[in-house]
């Protein structure tokens, strides 16, 4: 895994002092004042459908036979084989394990 951060280089006190500035003179990013954030309400409470219809929207379905995640060792060259065959192929190997099981 790389580390993105590592290739940027770190800004000169110029370069600082100008982005600060700028967000000083923005008009669409002023910081709330203590009296505003005394006044803020939950999300939740302001917008309680849209909350709802966000929070109902997170995640898979449930499903009446979840699949359950195992660790299992497998030969290389059998991965390779199924991960050639495309997107899918845990699936594919699931379906091979399902026909040969016993019982």
């Amino acid at each position: 895994m790389s580390n993105r951060k590592s290739h940027i280089r770190p800004l000169t006190d110029e370069e600082e002092a100008e982005i600060q500035r700028q967000i000083a003179v923005d008009p669409d990013d002023a910081e709330a004042t203590d009296e505003q954030l005394a006044q803020a309400k939950p999300f939740a409470e302001v917008f309680p459908e849209l909350f709802e219809s966000i929070r109902r929207a997170r995640g898979r379905p449930a499903v009446e036979k979840p699949k359950q995640v195992v660790s299992i060792r497998l030969d290389q060259d059998v991965i390779s084989k199924f991960k050639a065959t495309g997107k899918g192929w845990q699936a594919r190997i699931n379906e091979v394990l399902k026909k040969a099981k016993v019982g």
